[in-house]
């Protein structure tokens, strides 16, 4: 099976080859130049310039800005591209800023990240960002918890139901891992008939059961601080 690179997820933990002092400098400045760059493009923006366009140029620069661990810079950034993008209902673009803000580790990042998985399931986007948002809770809560078997088998489903060629095999491969890692230190499950048993006792076998979970999941990562009438967008929806 042809590789197919991933853009919202990093398969290998160990990001790029900085192995010496040398290389993180240069990746450090690259950064901080693009940095420069970007705020020089924002600044030239007129005043009446396509609200997508500044929405796109401050999610890069938020995403930068992580990269150069400055979160409330980050934050910052990455806050009002998500209004942008909410005010033109481009969906992908507030949900990928919802994980920038989570990534920013500011005391609203959690919340951020609820948003951004009720948007990237809610929405037909990316399935490769509802997935990685997803991986998020998989990575963020202890092993025993089964929020993270709902997020993950959430992923599984989601992939399934969205994702096309060429994308959709490997990805449908990266989200079935994801899930039996979760089954395997949730319950030490090991082998198909074990993880079969596991998925039916935990009922993770039928949308209907798991998906109400997932807004379980979303409301304890959110709390009451919702940046949007989540009621309103969903009574909006095209009925199936």
């Amino acid at each position: 099976m042809k590789h197919i690179p991933l853009k919202f997820i990093k398969e290998d933990p160990s990001v790029g080859n900085a192995d010496d002092s040398t290389d993180a400098r240069e990746s450090t400045g690259m950064l901080k130049r693009l940095v420069a760059d970007l705020r020089g493009q924002l600044a030239e923006l007129s005043p009446g310039a396509e609200p997508l366009r500044r929405a796109d140029l401050l999610l890069q620069l938020g995403r930068a800005r992580v990269r150069l661990e400055q979160g409330p810079e980050a934050w910052a950034a990455a806050r009002e591209a998500f209004d942008l993008y909410l005010a033109e209902q481009a969906w992908e673009g507030a949900a990928q800023a919802c994980d920038i803000l989570f990534l920013s580790d500011q005391p609203q990042s959690l919340a951020a990240l609820g948003m951004g998985i009720w948007l990237a399931v809610t929405y037909p986007v990316d399935p490769e960002l509802s997935v990685a948002l997803l991986q998020r809770v998989v990575e963020e809560t202890p092993p025993d918890a089964d929020g993270a078997a709902v997020a993950a088998v959430t992923a599984v489903y989601v992939v399934d139901l969205r994702a096309r060629e060429p994308q959709r095999e490997h990805l449908l491969i990266y989200a079935n891992q994801v899930l039996a890692t979760v089954a395997r230190r949730h319950s030490g499950v090991d082998g198909q008939q074990a993880f079969n048993r596991w998925i039916e006792d935990m009922e993770l076998n039928d949308p209907a059961l798991f998906l109400p979970r997932l807004r379980n999941v979303v409301d304890v990562l959110v709390q009451d601080d919702w940046w949007f009438d989540r009621d309103a967008l969903q009574a909006a929806l095209p009925v199936a």
